[in-house]
């Protein structure tokens, strides 16, 4: 089943119909739907498709001339491998003279990797031959930094040849939930923060389960995909993943300052600098500042993807119980902690709740930026926090929003403390916005019209999407 990236889709389809040369560039971390969307894009469509693999150069040349076969001779036994990719290309290069024809060349780090050459000889061919066909070349990979540095970065031979670019993340919560037809809405959550919308891992979910079983069948069973796989995909990535797998730990049990993640780490300030970097380059640690930009100095780092951040935070602690096929008893150690869990994962749902409120013109201004803001109360002398602040073009309105995934009704203290920390700008319009996962106080309620902030159940945000 494909669901969502309907904007890629849209676009992709845009570039098919200029009739003219193309050159899409694909790219994103693995397990993401790239190769989904691109099948989904060529279905019915004259295209070339080619995955590279991690082999020899010749290796990958055979592999290509096979995939050109298929397409050009129906799989052929008589069809000769090519001398050289000049001379594949070159086979391309006369049929997509008349008539548009996708080229798909999926997992080009391999293949770039395998044959150095292949970005040069692309150039060549789109400046001098390409360019004068219908062809629409699409490049993807998984290695995002090699898609940045090595096929859009200035240095590279195909800097400048790109026509379009698309970064695909991990699918938001309000796709994700397309996916499922059964779940109570607060599943729905769970799930979402479990796979953080990876297509892969929501196709893993089983609806005739609940939601802590589906944790217990994905994470919980050593026989399970998911059991390893952030280690897995690590290892992929990097030269040393058992340093790697420290700090990624570390931030998720909480550390998120750079000189507590190397002191818990064990690692070298300096030495953590350079992972930390790689990490975020993959996606798996994100570097915040508050959205204000005021201060450098106030910079975190957070697990981008709560995936990773679930299992890094639950399965390396309780493995000992989970290789001795005692699941059930180490749900009995999460299954507390999920609230808190959760936290950060409603946090970021409601960001997306806003920021499509916001495209709709439903809220009381259009906001240009928004993100969580950190730093000193000097009125209440203590550090505070808001988890979403959202300000104009011209910083004169802003949106303070306060989350919170609770069983519990959501008293008036949190709204009168989220009221006391937008006192601290000087914007000169302010809206409150809290959201909770069940619903607020009577004394909330009243509260609210008091200072004109809005409630928002997690029902609610789900109620018009």
């Amino acid at each position: 089943m494909f669901v969502g990236r309907e904007r890629e889709l849209n676009k992709l389809e845009e570039l098919y119909r200029s009739g003219k040369f193309e050159c899409a560039v694909i790219y994103g971390r693995r397990r993401v739907g790239k190769t989904a969307l691109i099948r989904e894009f060529i279905r019915d469509r004259k295209a070339v498709f080619f995955t590279a693999t991690e082999t020899s150069g010749q290796g990958n040349l055979e592999n290509f001339s096979r995939s050109i076969h298929e397409f050009f001779y129906q799989g052929g036994l008589d069809a000769p491998l090519y001398r050289n990719f000049e001379e594949a290309l070159k086979m391309v290069y006369d049929h997509a003279a008349p008539e548009r024809l996708v080229l798909v060349i999926d997992e080009y780090p391999y293949l770039a990797a395998s044959y150095r050459a292949i970005s040069s000889i692309l150039q060549k061919m789109i400046d001098h031959q390409f360019k004068e066909t219908k062809l629409m070349l699409i490049l993807c990979g998984s290695s995002m930094s090699f898609m940045e540095n090595q096929v859009m970065g200035y240095k590279s031979p195909l800097y400048g040849r790109r026509t379009a670019q698309f970064k695909i993340e991990p699918l938001g919560f309000f796709e994700s939930k397309s996916f499922f037809t059964r779940f109570k809405i607060e599943d729905l959550a769970l799930v979402y923060g479990i796979t953080w919308g990876v297509p892969q891992y929501l196709e893993l979910v089983d609806e005739k389960k609940s939601a802590g079983e589906n944790i217990r069948a994905m994470f919980l069973d050593p026989k399970s995909y998911l059991f390893e796989e952030p280690s897995n995909l690590l290892k992929q990535e990097v030269r040393e993943p058992a340093l790697y797998n420290a700090i990624i730990r570390t931030i998720a049990m909480g550390s998120a300052k750079l000189t507590e993640i190397a002191d818990k780490a064990g690692i070298e300030t300096a030495l953590s600098v350079s992972y930390l970097r790689n990490l975020c380059s993959l996606g798996i640690v994100k570097k915040e500042e508050p959205v204000t930009g005021d201060s450098r100095r106030k910079t975190i780092y957070r697990i981008g993807d709560s995936m990773y951040r679930f299992w890094y935070r639950f399965v390396p602690p309780l493995m000992d119980l989970i290789m001795n096929d005692a699941a059930r008893e180490a749900w009995k150690w999460i299954e507390p902690e999920l609230p808190a869990f959760m936290g950060h994962v409603f946090e970021d749902i409601s960001k997306e709740w806003l920021w499509k409120e916001n495209a709709s013109g439903r809220l009381p201004f259009v906001f240009s930026s928004a993100g969580r803001w950190w730093g000193h109360d000097n009125v209440r002398k203590e550090e505070a926090e808001i988890d979403i602040l959202g300000f104009s073009p011209d910083r004169e309105e802003a949106i303070f929003g306060e989350c919170k995934w609770t069983n519990s009704l959501v008293d008036a203290t949190v709204l009168e403390t989220l009221s006391a920390r937008a006192n601290l700008f000087r914007y000169r319009n302010k809206y409150l916005y809290l959201f909770a996962k069940r619903g607020f106080t009577a004394g909330c309620k009243k509260a609210a019209g008091r200072l004109n902030a809005r409630l928002i159940t997690f029902a609610e945000m789900n109620s018009g999407l």
